[in-house]
């Protein structure tokens, strides 16, 4: 039973404390029952607080037992990327530069709107240093795993979240995304991340990557992401950005009927990327099931006006080398030799290389706003590789470029759009397959909607890792 309460998405358990089937005290002992028997191999937790989690499970349980719940997210085990402030809990960012010896009195906006729903935070996830890269290692937390093959990565920068929702460390996760670090250990997890439109959900502190970053839900269900937009996404003066409130509920509006939407499909959006085959195969199957639930598919070439991976080099190049001017020397000799790179080159660029990629980044983000007036969705594979050996910051092929295997996510976190990954199928290894699904800005309703109708038709929802 245990193992089951674990694995249940939140949706049902939320039904389950209606009727008092299950109680968040028994939800919670279940996710930390896997926490004991896994988190050893997989390390995907920096801090795991059992004691004020068992204490907020009990104040659900009365609260769910008086037919009071606190919010949508009452009683739900809920983790916490080590990327984003949480009252209490030190926010480390994977780096040796930052001090545990600080007071820790602020949450972010989407931690505080989980806590104002009754969700039960369980711990911190783990994070490469300052989320620099695609995959979850560093000098300060050591090596994350991937929970379907242990000597694979699980992506990143939110891949302990990935690990842990992977695995049933907790049915909710908050990450954070600048150039796929949500959607990359989604699709390496098997597990489902949305990137929303930018400004849906508030980011404070900002990021170094600024308007690149974004943060997001991720889940073993669209339903339960659904379920967490509508809670995280509620605007907070902190972040000057974020946008209105909606004037619905992305939960309750979920609709999985897509027939007539037109959806374009680009196998490497344009990117000239070699895509595995396995990848590619299942990018057809997952074409061929939308034109069977009713939608207009057409495969498409995508033709950035600029190359996109460029100026996400740039921006993120820059970014880093702004974090680190704030740095001693003595803490710099602290970065892990790729962040390290990746400042040096930033110190490099000119004023003039940065405001020309400003510039490229609008061209590209029109030529986005135009490809969706003919079009309702795009989809592509999240990634053209299936997950590669843990503790490498990239794969073999791709010799030192740590963003260059990441090329079909970062665009978007250029022009800003709704973009998901969702499990798609598996590589005859056994390994996750992510299918990326592209929305038009601002319509994070509808990438969840024609999500939801690719997980009713091909669900990998009820598949678990052979822990």
């Amino acid at each position: 039973m245990s193992n089951d309460l674990a694995f249940m998405s939140a949706t049902d358990l939320l039904e389950n404390y209606r009727k008092g089937s299950v109680s968040p005290v028994e939800a919670l002992k279940a996710c930390l029952d896997q926490i004991e028997l896994h988190n050893s191999k997989l390390n995907a937790f920096t801090l795991v607080d059992r004691d004020n989690a068992r204490q907020k499970a009990s104040e659900s349980e009365r609260r769910w037992q008086a037919g009071n719940p606190l919010g949508l997210l009452d009683g739900i085990p809920t983790t916490i990327k080590d990327m984003v402030i949480t009252k209490g809990w030190p926010t480390l960012k994977g780096s040796r530069t930052t001090s545990k010896d600080q007071e820790w009195n602020e949450d972010a906006p989407c931690v505080e709107r989980l806590k104002e729903n009754g969700a039960i935070l369980v711990g911190k996830t783990t994070t490469p240093e300052f989320g620099h890269k695609g995959v979850t290692d560093s000098l300060l937390q050591g090596i994350t795993r991937n929970p379907w093959n242990l000597e694979k990565t699980p992506g990143g920068s939110s891949g302990g979240a990935s690990a842990a929702v992977a695995s049933g460390m907790g049915q909710l996760a908050i990450g954070t995304d600048a150039g796929g670090s949500i959607r990359i250990p989604a699709g390496f997890a098997g597990i489902y991340g949305l990137k929303p439109s930018f400004g849906r959900v508030p980011v404070y502190p900002a990021s170094p990557f600024g308007t690149l970053s974004h943060a997001g839900p991720m889940s073993r269900t669209v339903t339960d992401a659904a379920l967490m937009l509508d809670v995280i996404s509620q605007p907070d003066p902190r972040d000057w950005q974020s946008l209105p409130p909606i004037s619905y509920k992305y939960r309750g509006s979920l609709n999985p009927d897509i027939r007539g939407k037109k959806i374009a499909v680009s196998v490497d959006l344009g990117l000239d990327t070699k895509v595995d085959p396995e990848v590619a195969d299942s990018l057809q199957e997952a074409s061929e099931c939308f034109a069977s639930l009713g939608a207009e598919v057409e495969h498409v070439e995508v033709k950035w006006p600029v190359d996109p991976r460029e100026i996400v080099v740039i921006f993120f190049a820059s970014g880093a080398a702004h974090m680190a001017s704030n740095l001693s020397v003595e803490e710099r000799r602290l970065l892990e030799p790729t962040l390290t790179d990746m400042v040096e080159y930033g110190e490099k660029l000119s004023m003039l290389s940065l405001k020309a990629a400003e510039t490229d980044r609008v061209s590209n983000g029109r030529y986005m706003k135009n490809f969706f007036q003919t079009f309702d969705f795009l989809i592509s594979p999240t990634l053209p590789i299936a997950a590669f050996d843990a503790g490498r910051p990239n794969p073999p092929e791709y010799d030192n470029d740590t963003i260059g295997w990441t090329p079909l996510t970062g665009p978007f976190n250029l022009t800003g759009q709704p973009a998901a990954s969702i499990p798609s199928g598996f590589t005859s290894l056994g390994l996750p397959i992510g299918l990326q699904i592209i929305g038009p800005m601002y319509d994070d309703a509808g990438v969840l909607n024609c999500s939801l109708a690719f997980e009713k038709a091909i669900s990998f929802t009820s598949k678990r890792p052979p822990l």
